[in-house]
């Protein structure tokens, strides 16, 4: 009987949090205003979109980027194009005149502004003219950053504040549950809850195992980050090694051939064709045709 009343006394009766409970009209007009984002990509802009009505129709209308607000999770094996994607969105950015956080997590910060002002010059961008809007958080270098989530925001809502930024750019975040992917998800989740609260238009590099899927969502962690985020790309790459993969791409066999997909974006329409995807001579990403037109 002591048991019992012990068990009874430590019982939390089960409380309604009405704070919790929305109704749509309210919501939708606290909702913010579906805009593109153009993220300095050749070929991606135009692959995201939204419906509208009209004279009883629905009809496409180009977004001419991705959607403003948004986190957006970019993954793959190495060397597909992640980190020059997330370097040529940061240069889009800073050039038009916003704020960018760009949190490293796999290279110390000076290393990572020696690839910026190549990928700028690539982009046709003055790296001086745009260097003052770009703020690099140096969780490589940081210990303290890179395995405390809560000081690693505490650091980006500074930075948020002080020097009035819009996006942020994580590379990678698969870095910051390294060893302990059963934090991934919580980890994850903390991340894009604080993008939300603070109003970032984010995009989370994350990395793929080897032995995943090219083409899946997957990432180290499983799928933590994709089930997370309002929108996965997913980036492969494919070495041909056999006659029926080069006459699917079209390419000779030993060739090495990347490929580009939007997995999925909550927040608008969007492509979903795989495309391939070329890096330039000068260490550019470009979106290109549809794999299977």
């Amino acid at each position: 009987m002591e048991k019992d009343h012990r068990h009874h006394e430590d019982y939390e009766k089960p409380k309604v949090v009405e704070e919790g409970i929305w109704i749509a009209g309210e919501a939708v007009r606290k909702a913010p205003k579906l805009r593109g984002v153009p993220t300095g990509v050749e070929g991606l802009d135009e692959l995201f979109f939204y419906s509208r009505i009209e004279e009883g129709k629905v009809v496409k209308k180009p977004l001419g980027g991705i959607p403003e607000y948004a986190v957006v999770n970019l993954t793959g094996v190495s060397d597909t194009g992640k980190s020059l994607m997330a370097e040529q969105y940061t240069l889009k950015q800073a050039q038009r005149g916003e704020g960018v956080a760009f949190i490293t997590v796999e290279n110390p910060a000076p290393f990572v502004t020696m690839s910026l002002r190549e990928r700028a010059t690539a982009m046709g961008i003055e790296f001086s003219s745009v260097e003052d809007k770009i703020v690099l958080i140096d969780a490589a270098s940081h210990s303290s950053l890179r395995d405390n989530i809560p000081n690693l925001l505490a650091t980006l809502a500074y930075a948020i504040r002080n020097y009035k930024i819009k996006h942020t750019v994580i590379d990678s975040v698969t870095g910051l549950y390294e060893a302990r992917e059963m934090m991934a998800r919580s980890i994850v989740r903390q991340l894009f809850n604080f993008m939300k609260k603070w109003y970032q238009t984010a995009l989370f590099v994350s990395q793929k195992r080897s032995g995943h899927e090219e083409l899946s969502a997957e990432a180290a962690g499983g799928y933590a980050v994709s089930h997370i985020v309002d929108c996965t790309m997913v980036l492969a790459k494919e070495l041909i090694m056999t006659r029926s993969q080069s006459n699917l791409y079209g390419k000779p066999l030993g060739d090495v051939v990347r490929l580009f997909r939007i997995d999925g974006c909550r927040l608008c329409g969007h492509d979903t064709k795989t495309h391939f995807l070329e890096i330039t001579d000068t260490g550019l990403v470009k979106i290109g045709e549809v794999l299977v037109k």
